[in-house]
């Protein structure tokens, strides 16, 4: 059968209050033909995501309903091994709440982590692209380091990036910083010729979206969009709940953004990628649908990551230009009209200055 998680929000729920309603789950879900799995509760936000099986998400939720009348905020069908993946798979549970290691409640709050490495080139007529392309060593590296810190890899279908979730915000924090260190010490060494930056920030497994820490894994990405070569941003919550001042200590190159920031970077990102095919997609467009004026627009970005918001849209366009052009799927005029280019021609010469190659080079 399905594999379903959903999410609640009882604001001062407690973990006795989840095995009670466990119970009842238990005493009504063979009408149903569900079984309820285990659960994660975080106490603090007041949340509970419930792991269960079933002919369908509406059985599932009928016996939430009957059994106490917990509504669920949403509720998807989600792949076994990705859960295994995102929350594990050998924790331990009592009356079906999940533990961690150290015998605390988990909360099922996960870390990830995103990795761009982006390598320089001046070089029109590269002689060797594929390593432009995939800088094979420092990824490499990044993988070793990624397993060194306990955490794992997820599989990345939308981009290049490295994409890692942690368990604890310290491991995530750390191998952060270890990979700056590291990153930065050979750059410039024989295959390290590279740029990079990181992004890391917490998440649930279901919010209102419909897949597994799909918010947590899009904000971690537009961070490390955001941040400038070297740099490490981190949301307001990884310092909160990490020991974030004695890791970091005057590390003048990991930044943080408060929950206003973070709200906005949502709110700019995720506009400008839906609009991105949009030949009329501008910075006036987008200041006028998330609400704020030009000159406020303008200082948004250009505190949070050093460039303006026209060079910020541009190094999406060409982000999303790169991959596609990589998935050999489509060509260059299309490439061009997918990120918004009514001219193949500049799309071309636009993706030359960011890139030092033609797109031709690798269609």
């Amino acid at each position: 059968m399905p594999i379903y998680m959903d999410f609640h929000v009882f604001p001062g729920v407690t973990v006795e209050d989840v095995k009670k309603a466990h119970i009842a789950d238990l005493k009504t879900q063979d009408k149903y033909n569900v079984k309820y799995h285990q659960f994660w509760v975080n106490e603090e936000a007041g949340t509970v995501f419930c792991l269960m099986e079933g002919p369908t998400s509406k059985a599932c939720s009928d016996v939430h309903n009957e059994a106490h009348g917990g509504v669920a905020c949403n509720i998807i069908e989600v792949e076994t091994g990705l859960v295994d993946l995102f929350l594990g798979n050998n924790q331990t549970v009592q009356h079906g709440v999940v533990y961690t290691k150290e015998g605390e409640v988990d909360s099922g709050l996960r870390y990830i982590f995103v990795l761009d490495i982006i390598a320089k080139t001046t070089l029109i007529d590269h002689s060797n692209l594929s390593k432009f392309i995939f800088p094979q060593k420092p990824r490499h590296e990044a993988r070793k380091l990624i397993a060194n810190y306990a955490g794992k890899e997820i599989k990345n279908l939308k981009d290049d990036s490295i994409l890692a979730v942690f368990e604890t915000p310290n491991d995530a924090l750390e191998c952060a910083l270890k990979v700056q260190e590291i990153f930065t010490y050979k750059r410039n060494a024989k295959e390290w010729d590279i740029n990079f930056k990181i992004g890391l920030c917490e998440g649930q497994p279901v919010t209102m979206n419909d897949s597994l820490f799909s918010d947590a894994i899009d904000f971690a990405k537009w961070l490390s969009l955001m941040a400038s070569d070297r740099e490490i941003i981190v949301s307001h919550d990884i310092k909160k709940l990490s020991d974030f001042q004695k890791l970091c200590k005057n590390n003048v190159l990991v930044k943080i953004v408060n929950k206003k920031q973070q709200k906005f970077i949502e709110n700019f990102c995720r506009y400008a990628e839906t609009n991105l095919s949009n030949e009329k997609f501008s910075v006036k467009s987008l200041s006028e649908e998330i609400g704020v004026s030009r000159p406020q627009l303008y200082r948004k970005v250009k505190s949070i990551s050093g460039r303006s918001p026209q060079n910020f849209i541009q190094d999406l366009k060409m982000r999303k230009a790169l991959f596609l052009l990589k998935g050999k799927n489509f060509n260059i005029s299309e490439v061009a009209y997918e990120v918004g280019y009514g001219d193949p021609a500049y799309f071309s010469k636009c993706f030359s200055e960011k890139y030092g190659f033609a797109p031709s080079k690798i269609s």
